[in-house]
């Protein structure tokens, strides 16, 4: 298991609610933020902002809000059991309920690593004319070494890095372009359906509201375990982990936003809708100047290489909760389900005809599998016989439910489109 952090209350030491400790809790969101703010997403908010403007930035804020209230759920599971989903998923459900979901999250995160690895790929061959392959054959060879080889402390800290070199990235493009900020503001709160928009809108909602990232929280949260037999310990957890969960998803949220409003703002505006991520850096050179296509091309780099090994962290965590084990690199299975999120992400790119294609179309099949993920969490920390006192209240029922129907119901919409 990841090491863990020593009881630091023991005896008559009382829990203190104090400004600095805050820090210390600071990470599992972050980690879990480069999850929705991945080449998938890229594709995705590119392909939204540059088709249809702002009028799809709603869905960046309804999925931001269906996200803080979900992986503070799955941290909430984390916290109160000392088990992550998978385990908690293989420990309270029949074997073949157990197996089938988890099989399903497998191929999540496998489909998920895909469009991270593809990013960084695709960044490289910006930046450096590398070939697709090679430069996914490349960044899988980089991030399983930052995996196998570097403790938890030191890549969290890398990813955060990462997090904060995108944000400014992305602060940088802003100030370069004109934005229509009163349009920006209404379309953030007011849901939209323009024609044939349905397949961006799943891929958006599946590229924010992701099921590895789900898993990924409990598990890293978990590791941070305590002590699970004080009760005051795992209230002050619990608060300090929902504020962590906010700061760092309100940081996503202005990182994909800004994603859309430069798309909008540099594509739509001048009637260009771009296809390939690739297309979208060509395009900023005459719009905006050389500058912003070389920090546009670094950002997703950053976001490929940071993504890709939270999506290896979350396939290795899945596989080994299948066994009813903690995520531990230097565990067989832990090993086995890397090995095979990475392993089996590169074969899917390696017969991709569209790389931005393969991006958005992964984001939307990760949106097909969420509602599975979504219900399964519902139930365990619904359970009184699983988190005890802790189990969810009437009201955060109600309300992870509305999230599981909104987005069966997405789901729903998204296959009539294809149907008509």
């Amino acid at each position: 298991m990841i090491t863990k952090v020593k009881n630091l209350f023991k005896g008559e030491h009382r829990p203190k609610l104090m400004a600095l400790d805050f820090i210390k809790y600071i990470g599992p969101g972050l980690l879990v933020t480069v999850g929705f703010i991945d080449p998938g997403n890229w594709a995705s908010n590119v392909a939204a902002g540059s088709s249809y403007g702002y009028k799809l930035l709603w869905m960046v804020t309804l999925s931001t809000i269906m996200l803080i209230i979900l992986q503070h759920n799955a941290a909430h599971l984390g916290i109160v059991t000392g088990y992550c989903m998978s385990e908690a998923a293989t420990k309270f459900l029949k074997p073949f309920t157990s197996r089938l979901v988890l099989i399903s999250a497998v191929f999540a995160a496998i489909l998920t690593a895909m469009a991270e690895i593809l990013g960084a790929a695709i960044a490289l061959q910006m930046l450096f004319k590398i070939p697709i392959k090679i430069g996914s054959l490349i960044t899988v060879v980089f991030v399983s070494w930052m995996l196998y080889t570097n403790s938890y402390k030191k890549l969290e800290k890398w990813i955060i890095s990462f997090v904060s070199l995108i944000g400014i990235s992305f602060i940088f493009e802003l100030s370069l372009i004109d934005v229509k900020w009163a349009e920006v503001a209404s379309s953030w709160v007011k849901p939209e359906f323009p024609a044939g928009s349905m397949p961006i809108i799943m891929s958006v909602l599946g590229a924010v509201v992701m099921p590895h990232n789900l898993f990924l929280h409990s598990e890293i949260i978990q590791s941070r375990q305590w002590n699970l037999e004080d009760e005051k310990v795992i209230v002050k957890q619990l608060n300090y982990e929902y504020f962590d969960t906010i700061f760092s998803m309100i940081i996503g949220w202005g990182i994909n936003s800004a994603m859309i409003i430069v798309a909008a703002s540099a594509f739509f505006t001048n009637n260009v809708t771009v296809m390939e991520l690739n297309q979208a850096q060509q395009m900023l050179k005459p719009l905006l100047g050389n500058a912003s296509a070389v920090v546009f091309a670094l950002a997703l780099l950053f976001a490929g290489i940071s993504s890709s090994i939270t999506a290896g962290m979350a396939g290795g965590s899945i596989f080994a909760g299948i066994y009813g084990e903690p995520y531990d690199i230097h565990d067989a299975h832990t090993k086995v389900g890397v090995g095979i999120t990475y392993i089996f992400a590169v074969l899917i790119i390696f017969f991709v005809k569209s790389p931005f294609q393969g991006l958005v179309y992964s984001q939307m099949f990760l949106s097909v599998q969420l509602p599975i993920t979504i219900f399964l969490l519902i139930y365990l920390t619904s359970s009184k016989k699983i988190m005890g006192k802790f189990a969810n209240t009437l009201l955060y029922k109600v309300l992870l439910w509305t999230i599981g129907i909104i987005v069966t119901v997405l789901n729903a919409m998204l296959l009539m489109s294809f149907v008509g």
